[in-house]
């Protein structure tokens, strides 16, 4: 199988490792030169520098020819033209796009493009491309009953001190379900340690947003 994937971040990387590691040929479609790059060194595909949403780019991936085309950016709007220009001017049958905001799901759903929010749990992995301390919320599950968010533990100045999960205290309504710590994945427990840079993924309450981050990012 031939895959194209537009954006070489964090969700790219790990899909593009995990097709090669099956036997799977890949192309990648990065905007930026540094990721570019990693990719190169870490997966060993084809990175190509330059933007997806251009007709150039993705027939320098010989997009014509792909199985799947998989949009893997933090921008909607670039992954929905990407998917777009992949069916409608290369004739790729399947698409399949991470969707940022759950309110566009349905518009990429109309257009035949397979939409996924819950990025987190398909992929396993979500690009480290938000503000450090930022509560993103991933997905809404059960009609808003419970949410899916992620977190990023500060580095530098304003990192609190390392904790252990059960010395650190969290709303009742919240569980935190993985940590990423650089390219490693964990499975967390109680004495499962904190540390500056970790991401945090957590199911929550409707309204404990606010209460998870300060537990988080507090220092007691």
């Amino acid at each position: 199988m031939y895959v194209v994937i537009v954006g070489g971040g964090r969700i790219g990387r790990y899909i593009a490792r995990d097709l090669v590691r099956n036997g799977h040929e890949v192309t990648v479609i990065e905007l930026h030169a540094e990721r570019v790059e990693a990719l190169v060194a870490e997966t060993g595909v084809l990175a190509i520098e330059g933007d997806a949403a251009d007709l150039r780019y993705l027939e320098q991936a010989h997009t014509e020819r792909a199985d799947v085309v998989v949009a893997t950016t933090h921008e909607d709007d670039l992954n929905l033209v990407a998917c777009q220009l992949a069916r409608i001017e290369f004739g790729t049958k399947r698409v399949i796009s991470r969707v940022n905001d759950p309110k566009n799901v349905e518009i990429f759903q109309t257009l035949g493009i397979e939409a996924v929010s819950s990025t987190r749990f398909i992929s396993e992995l979500i690009e480290n491309e938000f503000s450090v301390g930022e509560l993103i919320h991933l997905t809404s599950l059960r009609g808003g009953r419970a949410s899916i968010v992620e977190l990023r533990i500060p580095t530098g100045e304003q990192a609190p001190p390392p904790r252990r999960i059960d010395a650190i205290a969290l709303p009742n309504d919240v569980i935190i379900v993985a940590v990423f710590r650089g390219d490693e994945t964990i499975i967390p427990r109680g004495g499962t340690e904190i540390v500056p840079g970790d991401e945090i993924i957590a199911m929550t309450g409707p309204d404990a947003g606010e209460a998870l981050t300060s537990a988080l990012l507090g220092a007691g």
